[in-house]
This record gives structure tokens, C-alpha cells and sequence, in this order.
């Protein structure tokens, strides 16, 4: 009986972990060396409820699951609604002991709104690429926020994006083929975590797998609204074929017990990926 209960106890104490990196079970090949990546669109840091920003709420999600990389998208900087002094990409940084790279999308309130990477490898470099809006219908231009980093003798790319929200596909197609042109004149692979704001079987996402690779083959996680997700619109990506395998892919909930709330009107999407 004692021996039972102890193995009760370990078990209840493994269920109750977060998505940890498991052990490879390559058939002994040990060389992959493997990331943990999570992409967020924290929608202004403001809960699913809209209550002024908090970040420590964010950063306890992220800090919780230990993610070597974080996609960030609906990021503050020195705006009126989060704050004059706010950098929501710097301070959640501080609040991880991650680094970090932001993008500016937009203007928005007397500061900038935009993507955000965070990072606990080392950033050996970062660029902007920005991305239009279809002229026929209005919008908001959007960015990527992209960095290159090295892990255990592995260099690659992360980036974080945020395509259109408005109904029709026209600038998130064209955002597609500028994010395609940008894809082809890459040098190594690419891991892209976003809010695409598109189902699985869209147009948009059908364009976005000509060329990237989707971590979700078979069933992806719902997304959104966080409370109550009905749909999938946050997604991981890779590229090019063969220079990534996905062992673990899932959508966590981004729930705050003590304050009752979800920190974001999206769920994160934490990934476990192999780059071969």
C-alpha cells in the first residue's frame, strides 16, 4: 500500500506540471536539440474583461510554462491606455529575465502599438519588416518583429506577426505573399508564432502553407475568445520542409485563478519543436 501511495503522489505532482520539454524518444537520436515556444496576443496586456493592463498577469503565464521563445502580438509602447511610461515588450522582459525586440505596427495614442519578441536565448540580431494593407478596404498596416538566435550550435530565425482583423481576406492574402517574400530571402530556418486572424481552412491560411509549415496538422487547438473559444486564429509556423519537427502543440488557457479572469482575449499556443 505504501508503495502505491507513493506512486499516487508522483503522479498527481507530473500531472500538475507545465508543458515541460519532454525527453527525445527519437529512437536514440539525441542530436535534435529542442525549443519551447509560445506565441501570445496579449491584446494590450488588458484581461479578456478589458480591466486596465496588468503585466504581471502575462508574465506569470509565460514564466509558468518557461518558453525559450515568446511571439507577442498587441504590444504597448508608451501609450495612453497602458501607460506614458509603459514598454509592455521592455518590462515584460524584466518581468521574464528574457530579452527583447519590438516592432512598431502603428501609432496608437500618443506611442506605438505593434509585435514583440522575447527571448531566452541570446538575440545575435533583429529586423523589422512591415507589412501593407489591401487599398481597396481599410485597415491597420501591421509588422514583424523577427530576431535571429543560436541554440546548442542551431541558428534560426523567430518572428512574430498580426494579420488583419477585419472581415475580409484582401489584406490578410496580401500580407500572406509579402510574408512569403520575406520567408524566400532567408538564409536559415524560420519558428513564426501569430494572431493570423484566420481559420484553419481560410484562404489566408491555405496561401500561408504553400510555404510555411503548420505545427497543427490534424486538430488545431481553439484560440479564441479565451473564455469560451469557439475558433482557431493563433498559429506556430515553420520553415523551410524538414528543418523542424513538432513533438508537442497546444493552446493553454491564460487564466488567472486569484483574479478570475483570462489575462488576454486569446490563448497562448505553447509548442515543443525539434530542429533537426
Amino acid at each position: 500500500m505504501r508503495r502505491l501511495f507513493i506512486f499516487a503522489a508522483l503522479l498527481t505532482l507530473a500531472c500538475n506540471k507545465p508543458n515541460e520539454l519532454p525527453p527525445d524518444t527519437g529512437g536514440g537520436n539525441t542530436d535534435k536539440v529542442q525549443v519551447k515556444v509560445m506565441t501570445f496576443n496579449i491584446y494590450g496586456a488588458r484581461a479578456s474583461s478589458g480591466t486596465p493592463a496588468n503585466l504581471a498577469v502575462i508574465a506569470k503565464i509565460i514564466n509558468d510554462e518557461k518558453p525559450d521563445l515568446v511571439a507577442l502580438q498587441e504590444v504597448d509602447a508608451f501609450t495612453q491606455r497602458s501607460g506614458a511610461t509603459v514598454h509592455q515588450a521592455r518590462d515584460l522582459a524584466a518581468l521574464t529575465g528574457m530579452e527583447w525586440y519590438f516592432t512598431k505596427a502603428m501609432e496608437l495614442q500618443g506611442g506605438e502599438y505593434g509585435d514583440a519578441v522575447l527571448s531566452r536565448l541570446p538575440i545575435k540580431s533583429s529586423q523589422r519588416f512591415a507589412l501593407g494593407v489591401d487599398p481597396q478596404v481599410s485597415g491597420e498596416p501591421r509588422s514583424v518583429a523577427m530576431i535571429q538566435v543560436h541554440k546548442e550550435g542551431k541558428d534560426f530565425y523567430f518572428a512574430s506577426t498580426h494579420f488583419d482583423h477585419l472581415s475580409q481576406e484582401n489584406s490578410r492574402l496580401l500580407q500572406a505573399q509579402q510574408l512569403k517574400d520575406i520567408v524566400g530571402q532567408l538564409s536559415l530556418p524560420l519558428i513564426i508564432g501569430g494572431d493570423f486572424n484566420a481559420l484553419p481552412a481560410s484562404q489566408t491560411v491555405t496561401a500561408l502553407r504553400s510555404f510555411l509549415n503548420m505545427g497543427c496538422m490534424q486538430q488545431c487547438p481553439l484560440t479564441f475568445p479565451s473564455d469560451a473559444p469557439n475558433r482557431t486564429i493563433d498559429y506556430i509556423f515553420t520553415a523551410p520542409n524538414g528543418k523542424f519537427t513538432v513533438s508537442f502543440y497546444n493552446a493553454i488557457t491564460g487564466y488567472h485563478a486569484e483574479k478570475k479572469e483570462y489575462a488576454s482575449d486569446h490563448r497562448p499556443v505553447v509548442s515543443i519543436i525539434k530542429i533537426n
